[in-house]
């Protein structure tokens, strides 16, 4: 006479938690394959970044930032006029990487001790004043010098880019501490200055005479070494498209 079996032990049930974190798995592998899989047809360039974008201050040459890199998002958190945001995911390897849209808004450069790098945890983000390239985002550059007011001999009077603008600046007359937006700060200028006027590092930027009469009220702006490539200027340019624009990691020595 064989031995009855001993019962098996009760199944536990699933509870609500488990059956979420699985759902959470499942979703988070899919999306995994769907990525990798459009990767592989060529939808997203996943071998190399999808378009130059300008990094924020201290940033180390473009493939060792992107494999230091951890997308930890602290120079997000860290901004003070919010101006680093995170790459999306048409960007391949810079997916999640911080970047900069200087037209929509600039880097704040006058921000204490660049608050971006003393954040960034890998290094990433590098504060080594010895070496110019790891300053420097940037050179800003006349592209449009057709299009400048100064040029031209023009004034401004107005809202730089309009009410609706919702770009931040520090106004050191104002409020050395406290970002404003731009839309809120009117001026009246008998001469376009405003890439001079806002600039945050000092003799970066300077207007210069355009002929030798001195009734031409014509100016042109010209860059120095000094620039950081922060893109204050082609953010505050009232015209559109902007005059002036950042080259993004464009080195003093690179220029044409």
């Amino acid at each position: 006479m064989s031995e009855a079996k001993p019962p098996s032990p009760a199944k536990k049930p699933i509870t609500v938690r488990q059956l979420r974190e699985r759902r959470r798995v499942l979703r988070s592998i899919g999306a995994g394959a769907v990525v990798v899989g459009a990767a592989l047809l060529g939808f997203f360039p996943v071998v190399k970044k999808w378009a130059e974008r300008l990094r924020p201050p201290g940033a180390i040459e473009e493939q060792p930032f992107l494999a230091a890199c951890i997308k930890c998002g602290q120079c997000v958190q860290v901004c003070p006029v919010e101006a680093v945001k995170l790459g999306d995911l048409d960007e391949g390897f810079g997916v999640g990487a911080p970047y900069i849209d200087a037209r929509t808004q600039a880097c704040d450069f006058s921000c204490d001790a660049v608050q971006c790098v003393l954040a960034c945890p890998t290094g990433a983000l590098s504060h080594d004043v010895d070496k110019k390239e790891q300053v420097r985002m940037g050179l800003a550059e006349l592209t449009r010098p057709h299009a400048c007011l100064a040029r031209q001999g023009k004034g401004f009077k107005g809202l730089a880019r309009g009410a609706d603008f919702p770009g931040l600046h520090r106004y050191m007359h104002v409020d050395r501490w406290t970002p404003i937006r731009i839309a809120d700060h009117p001026y009246d200028l008998e001469l376009c200055d405003l890439c001079v006027r806002e600039c945050p590092i000092e003799e970066a930027i300077y207007l210069e005479r355009v002929s030798r009469d001195p009734l031409d009220p014509a100016r042109t702006p010209v860059v120095t070494e000094k620039c950081v490539g922060c893109g204050m200027c082609e953010m505050i340019c009232p015209v559109d498209e902007a005059a002036i624009t950042v080259t993004i990691r464009m080195m003093w020595e690179d220029r044409v």
